[in-house]
């Protein structure tokens, strides 16, 4: 008897988004953080590893979150933390999980709003990661920024584990990853952008008819699965054109049937941003 594979869903998003994870700690005495709005496209994660802290934004109702728990927010939304007693806030990590790769803006958009996830119930796989930092702030030892560094690497990884495995939102990204289905057609466009996607392959790859897969596809990811992969490819030419890439080679690798398709779509986004 042959043995399916295990369906990744993860691999194929971190190899587009590339994620750099830099991790720094809140000073130990600091009653107050405020991070302002940056035009850089860049996920904050702050981990509260004990006690509790009060977190808000701005124009939003401040909120309490308690140990332990992971707080996503974008670069460009201004928020601020307020240690809940004496100590401080020694015991929150900072990161910043820069976007490095193609599809970086895709995994971007899916944050609209901040995000506050309690990770009592998370998996073993992150918990273990979460003890490891916590231990590494209260008692500092030789080489702890460079493991900090790839503990944060882990941390994001595991919390793309854990959004897909309890998405948040009513439908997005980790909606269809969380979908074995959808999953398998998402896993297939990412790995294989430029290739010429119609309904009926994507329905094969997610093993369903052509009409059911169109409307569990929007119904989990508010979106038709045209309109995904086209979102799709103009990230990645949009980033290959940035890089110094010509239109030609950027429409090969995003899958745009010619430069000038490309050069049209591009147009098209940006009127569709300026208005």
């Amino acid at each position: 008897m042959t043995i399916a594979p295990r369906l990744d869903r993860l691999s194929a998003l971190l190899e587009g988004v590339a994620p750099r994870v830099e991790v720094t700690q809140a000073d130990v005495d600091a009653q107050a953080l405020v991070a302002e709005a940056s035009d850089e496209q860049f996920l904050h994660l702050y981990l509260v590893t004990e006690g509790q802290v009060g977190f808000s934004i701005e124009r939003g109702q401040p909120k309490i979150v308690k140990a332990t728990s992971v707080i996503v927010c974008r670069a460009d939304i201004t928020h601020a933390f307020k240690a809940d007693s004496t100590k401080g806030l020694g015991g929150l990590l900072c990161a910043k999980a820069i976007l490095d790769g193609s599809v970086g803006a895709l995994l971007y958009s899916e944050f609209t709003d901040p995000l506050v996830i309690s990770l009592q119930e998370a998996d073993g796989s992150l918990n273990h990661v979460i003890q490891l930092i916590a231990a590494e702030l209260h008692t500092p030892r030789c080489g702890q920024p460079a493991l900090l560094d790839r503990a944060g690497d882990i941390l994001f990884i595991g919390l793309m584990r854990h959004l897909i495995a309890h998405p948040t939102n009513s439908g997005g990204l980790f909606n269809g990853l969380a979908d074995p289905r959808i999953a398998r057609a998402l896993v297939a466009m990412h790995a294989m952008p430029q290739r010429g996607w119609t309904l009926e392959s994507l329905s094969d790859e997610a093993r369903m008819s052509r009409t059911s897969f169109a409307n569990v596809f929007r119904e989990v990811m508010r979106q038709t699965p045209g309109k995904y992969l086209n979102e799709l490819r103009l990230a990645i030419a949009q980033r290959a054109v940035t890089s110094g890439l010509g239109l030609k080679r950027a429409a090969k690798e995003s899958g745009y049937l010619s430069s000038s398709a490309l050069s049209r779509a591009l147009a098209r986004s940006k009127r569709l941003k300026l208005g």
